[in-house]
C-alpha cells in the first residue's frame, strides 16, 4: 500500500512538478501536502489557482483508493466524477485529507478536505468528492 502510492507519485511528472507529497497514509486514508508557490497562484495575487486545488483533490481520491486495492499498481482505476466546492481563498501551503467512503468491486468514492494553516489555525479552503471506476 505505502510503496504503491510513493511509486505512483515518483513516476508522475505533473504531480511532482506541482510539489505534491504524501504526509501519511493507512488503509482508506491518505494525507497529501502541496506547498504554496508563486507559480501555482493566479496572476497578480497570492491565491492558489482553483485547478491546482482540483488536481490535489483528484490525486487524493486515487491515492486513497489505492490503499484499499490488493494490487494497487496493477488494478487500473480512473476518476469518473470530480466535485469541488471552494470555500475560501488558498494563500498558504495545503493539506488534503482523503478518506474512502466506499471501495467496491467496480466503483469507489472518496471525500477530500483541503485545509491551509493560518495565524488563527487551520482553515478549510475546499471540499471535494471523487468517484472512481
Amino acid at each position: 500500500m505505502t510503496d504503491a502510492n510513493e511509486q505512483f507519485l515518483s513516476t508522475h511528472e505533473y504531480l511532482q512538478d506541482l510539489g505534491i507529497t504524501i504526509v501519511s497514509q493507512h488503509e482508506g486514508y491518505v494525507q497529501l501536502r502541496l506547498p504554496h508557490t508563486e507559480s501555482l497562484t493566479n496572476p497578480g495575487s497570492e491565491v492558489m489557482q482553483g485547478g491546482v486545488i482540483a488536481t490535489l483533490i483528484d490525486h487524493g481520491g486515487g491515492a486513497a483508493i489505492r490503499t484499499t486495492l490488493e494490487r494497487p499498481l496493477e488494478m487500473k482505476h480512473a476518476s469518473t466524477e470530480l466535485n469541488v466546492s471552494y470555500i475560501r481563498p488558498a494563500t498558504g501551503d495545503l493539506l488534503a485529507d482523503a478518506t474512502v467512503v466506499i471501495s467496491g468491486q467496480t466503483r469507489g468514492v472518496v471525500e477530500v478536505d483541503v485545509t491551509t494553516e493560518t495565524p488563527d489555525g487551520p482553515k478549510e479552503v475546499a471540499v471535494g468528492r471523487v468517484s472512481l471506476y
